[in-house]
């Protein structure tokens, strides 16, 4: 029951969430990265000339399409034959072409040390260790989550009162569904 009164700026900070050591940290790490790229540019500038930083940005840019391009024609012909075949579980074989991706996606972007980061996710031993990495995070997440697993979730129907409770349950009609219903009067505006 509410009465009115205002509630102190001590209530309203307690009622919010609390933000996550990512959402708070991310911003200042993007403009470190970007701090960090621009002085590795201007470094290699100095010593090699402007005309090397261009050529080494434009071969990055070249490179990074060519990636790109080619781990999504392989994610295709992976997605191909995985329906063609109707098998349910692709091959372990077939993975990596996310971080593939994202390998060229960095080599993409302006910058030495993305690009170095890029080429590290190229090479196959750290794709796996990577790829082996977030499998024990995500089914460690799954494990942890309330209702144990994505499918769970997404089977439960919730419905959300107004006071933000969750109330589980079906809905259940009491008319067949070829009872011809009654015509809606317009809305006006």
């Amino acid at each position: 029951m509410t009465t009115g009164a205002p509630t102190s700026s001590y209530q309203a900070r307690a009622a919010r969430p609390r933000r996550s050591r990512t959402r708070r940290y991310l911003p200042l790490g993007i403009a470190a990265w970007l701090v960090l790229e621009i002085w590795l540019l201007t470094l290699v500038g100095r010593a090699a000339g402007g005309l090397t930083v261009f050529l080494l940005l434009i071969a990055g840019l070249v490179l990074g399409s060519m990636v790109v391009k080619r781990a999504g024609r392989r994610a295709f012909r992976n997605l191909s034959e995985t329906l063609g075949a109707r098998s349910s579980v692709p091959e372990p074989s077939s993975g990596g072409n996310g971080l593939m991706m994202l390998g060229g996606l960095l080599l993409m972007l302006p910058g030495l040390l993305s690009d170095a980061v890029g080429l590290l996710l190229l090479l196959p031993p750290v794709q796996r260790t990577l790829s082996r990495r977030a499998e024990r995070t995500l089914d460690r997440k799954l494990r942890e989550a309330p209702y144990g697993s994505f499918g769970d979730a997404f089977r439960q129907a919730r419905i959300h009162r107004p006071d933000g409770k969750v109330v589980q349950g079906e809905v259940i009609r009491d008319e067949p569904r070829d009872t011809p219903r009654e015509p809606r009067p317009p809305l006006t505006p």
